[in-house]
């Protein structure tokens, strides 16, 4: 089940920042046309510091009503008051998503011995799967390999989304768990490599605009076959880079709006992409395949 292409789904907005429950649909249904395997609602992509609980359940359950089992639904959550969030993880698995995704706790900065803590907590709160989330670049703490080894143990826990973006610590990451648990790339950029080396797929912020494209490379890195896979891949790289001209998900929702996907709507502390970004973007876009024609062609 989680493996491929997954995606890291952007939750749409209108100007106001009210959900757009009809660009929900849409982004949905791409994604069910495009390959990929599962999705995942309200995580750091989805602006989940900004979403209430209510929205990120009425998110779930309409994606899963849609989706009626074509692919896997991933509910995100996290926070750095273990028991709040594992009250969460209750309320949440009550709605039957297919997995959580646990993020480690941002700010408070707690040992190993205190992550292996926070997230094995989560797992006994949890009656469904669970994917823990390293990603440093925005929780200021790393879950090193050692300790994913001690909750990998743990029947829920069956996976990692690992966004460090080091090749050697996926490779450190495979060699410590088990053959059944899930190492996945939170890195775009490094993701083909990454599969390569033993990773299971990816949860992709850039399969949010090409479905298809980040489905292909998984499918040929996940068969091993090098050469294919970073041929479909060397078109992307410079969309993954560009990705992250701004805090995610600025870049990625800004395209979405080009291609008449979604609207212009984010909300604070986070804003619409820089003008000055625009044209690096846009040549990114082109560089995958989506000139103006192709954008053109979309909204048409």
């Amino acid at each position: 089940m989680f493996s491929g292409s997954l995606v890291a789904l952007v939750t749409p907005m209108s100007g106001d920042g009210a959900l757009d429950m009809g660009a929900w649909d849409r982004l949905i249904d791409l994604h069910l046309r495009g390959g990929t395997t599962a999705i995942v609602v309200g995580g750091s992509t989805g602006e989940s510091v900004t979403l209430t609980d209510a929205e990120q359940e009425t998110l779930l359950a309409r994606a899963r009503r849609r989706i009626a089992g074509r692919m896997a639904v991933i509910a995100g959550v996290g926070g750095s008051n273990t028991a709040a969030v594992a009250a969460r993880v209750r309320a949440l698995s009550a709605a039957a998503p297919d997995a959580l995704l646990a993020v480690t706790p941002a700010y408070s900065r707690p040992t190993q011995e205190g992550l292996y803590r926070h997230m094995h907590a989560l797992a006994e709160a949890s009656t469904v799967p669970v994917l823990l989330y390293n990603v440093p670049g925005r929780t200021a703490v790393d879950l090193q390999p050692p300790t994913v080894a001690r909750l990998a143990v743990h029947p829920r826990i069956v996976g990692i989304k690992e966004a460090l973006g080091d090749l050697a610590r996926v490779r450190e990451l495979v060699a410590a768990v088990p053959g059944n648990f899930a190492v996945l790339s939170g890195d775009d950029a490094t993701a083909c490599e990454a599969v390569l080396a033993g990773a299971r797929g990816v949860i992709s912020v850039t399969a949010n605009l090409l479905p298809q494209a980040v489905a292909a490379v998984m499918a040929a890195a996940m068969r091993g076959e090098r050469e294919q896979a970073m041929r479909l891949d060397a078109p992307l790289q410079a969309l993954h880079r560009a990705l992250g001209l701004e805090a995610n998900p600025i870049p990625v929702k800004w395209a979405l709006a080009e291609m008449h996907l979604i609207s212009q709507g984010i909300r604070l502390p986070l804003t619409w992409l820089s003008a000055a970004m625009e044209p690096q973007l846009r040549a990114a876009l082109a560089e995958a395949g989506m000139d103006a024609a192709s954008l053109q062609a979309l909204s048409a």
